[in-house]
């Protein structure tokens, strides 16, 4: 596995970490399918939340979130619709984007909730 898969793969598990702390369910990592891939699938209250997570080792060049462009919005919006169809839920749909920023002990973690 390669430095940045590395990067993302952690940062994915502190993402599903810290929305547990939450109170959410993770029912989904890592889905993909021909439209693309949602990183978490979590549910909480009347929402099943699809959360796209975005890890940087600093925000130098820009902003963690500056990443999820309209384009990669959209990839994430038929993935989920494709999951929904395949999945028996009754619960609202939500896109949220989890920024973590820093590396061990000092990462910071920025939940954007319906963030699209």
């Amino acid at each position: 596995m390669d430095l940045k898969h590395l990067i993302g793969s952690e940062g994915e598990s502190a993402a599903a970490r810290y929305l547990k702390r939450q109170g959410y369910t993770v029912v989904g990592q890592n889905y993909s399918c021909r439209y693309g891939e949602i990183d978490l699938i979590a549910r909480k209250g009347p929402y099943i939340v699809f959360v796209e997570v975005k890890t940087r080792k600093d925000e130098s060049f820009a902003a963690a979130r500056e990443f999820v462009t309209p384009a990669k919005q959209e990839r994430v919006r038929k993935t989920a619709m494709l999951w929904l169809q395949q999945n028996d839920v009754d619960l609202q749909p939500r896109f949220d984007v989890i920024e973590i920023v820093g590396q061990g002990r000092r990462q910071t973690i920025r939940h954007m909730e319906n963030a699209f």
